[in-house]
């Protein structure tokens, strides 16, 4: 058996052991003065920073300076975005390479941290997918565990939870259980990452007593209520890049007669919509697994606040949806027609227009994903939210969400007032 105390001593659960599993009888928990947490400048980091603060609670937050910004001047900027700056006063900020002896911390610095028994969340990672990027992806999401689970074996960590990803499951099963990885096999290096990760991790929180929880999200996009977010990657690619082939044409039947349009058979029809044929070929009749970003973050803070030690929680949706009905609200938002779904591969003698060309080359990182036979149990999710479920993606949420990321210019003019 052993136990886990805050910072002041104060027992807060128990863990006993028998030959089949483990067992945790929790203590009157009161409410936890820090936590401390990574990758706050993240997507999904940052909303949990959002979140925590407008709980009144005390966060210590690790990362570095980037683009001539310092960690504090960065995390202002997102502080602004979310119209919180007043409660600045709750965070502390240390400069840390996690790559780095101690964290690249000075001694007092340290030793002053580990004393405090802090709930650790660990957020950053490297969310590329490319091969190429391979050893950077390995380095940042593997190899920087070495001092961040030192730190947390040292300070006692009251927790150590770990946001990783549904699809760490891998590709060997399309049945993946809040369970840990058994699969070989990998999408790509992220997903391998984080499958890698999850294991490091928890043989060395139970190696040292650190009680964790393994968070495992699907793919998340903006916030469902107001639209708005801070990145605009998977569920925004087909439609950012569906916009720059529509704007293409426009562009030339404003300037050139419509010269380049009218080879690919594309023109204006009589309501004004923009007819673009283009097929877009995906491997599998499988589905796109969808969360919103304010269910995560909702999620996660039921998750945190009544923990269950060893645990691993999908939070993921039971009705993904399908490309064909993303394409329908792709047309309807852009005026665009004759766009059309098609299943399997083109024939070896099909020759593929310029638009479709373009638009294959633009989505093929994430074919995997908008054509994904695999399915997430979430018993642990429901029992943790008493069966909160994502809203479903209707056209008023998707509407909302790619409104908000045009008038940001993907990403270009996010941090301008609205």
């Amino acid at each position: 058996m052993y136990s886990a105390r805050d910072s002041a001593g104060r027992k807060i659960f128990s863990i006993q052991r028998n030959s089949r599993s483990l067992y945790m009888t929790r203590i009157k928990m009161e409410v936890v003065d820090n936590y401390l947490l990574t990758g706050a400048t993240g997507f999904l980091g940052s909303h949990i920073m959002a979140g925590l603060l407008k709980r009144n609670q005390r966060l210590v937050i690790f990362g570095r300076s980037l683009g001539g910004l310092s960690l504090r001047e960065r995390i202002r900027k997102i502080l602004n975005w979310f119209a919180i700056a007043h409660l600045e006063e709750l965070l502390e900020f240390y400069e840390t390479d996690f790559m780095q002896n101690r964290l690249g911390l000075c001694d007092s610095e340290y030793d002053h941290l580990c004393s405090r028994g802090l709930v650790i969340i660990h957020c950053a990672s490297d969310t590329s997918f490319a091969e190429k990027n391979r050893g950077k992806v390995i380095r940042s999401n593997v190899e920087s565990l070495d001092e961040i689970l030192k730190f947390a074996s040292g300070s006692k960590a009251a927790w150590f939870h770990f946001i990783s990803t549904a699809f760490a499951a891998g590709i060997d099963s399309a049945e993946c259980p809040e369970k840990p990885v058994n699969s070989a096999t990998f999408t790509n290096v992220y997903e391998e990452s984080k499958a890698t990760a999850e294991k490091i991790i928890a043989e060395s929180c139970a190696g040292h007593e650190v009680p964790y929880t393994l968070i495992r999200p699907s793919i998340v996009y903006g916030d469902s209520v107001t639209g708005r977010s801070l990145k605009f990657n998977a569920l925004y690619v087909p439609v950012r890049s569906a916009q720059a082939i529509r704007d293409i044409y426009l562009e030339d039947i404003r300037k050139n007669n419509g010269k380049k349009a009218s080879e690919c058979m594309v023109h204006l029809d009589e309501a004004g919509n923009l007819y673009l044929p283009m097929k877009i070929y995906i491997p599998d009749k499988g589905k796109i697994n969808l969360i919103p970003v304010d269910y995560f973050a909702k999620t996660v803070f039921s998750i945190i606040e009544k923990p269950v030690h060893g645990s691993i929680y999908h939070i993921t949706s039971n009705y993904p949806e399908n490309m064909e009905r993303l394409t329908t609200y792709t047309q309807k938002l852009l005026n665009i027609t004759g766009i059309k779904v098609v299943i399997g591969r083109p024939g070896p003698d099909e020759a593929r227009n310029p638009p479709e060309e373009l638009f294959d080359h633009l989505i093929r990182p994430y074919l995997p994903y908008i054509s994904d036979k695999r399915s997430f149990t979430r018993e642990n999710t429901d029992r943790a939210t008493s069966g909160d479920h994502p809203p479903d993606l209707n056209y008023e949420i998707f509407q909302r969400c790619m409104e908000f990321a045009i008038r940001a210019d993907w990403g270009k003019k996010l941090f301008l007032p609205d």
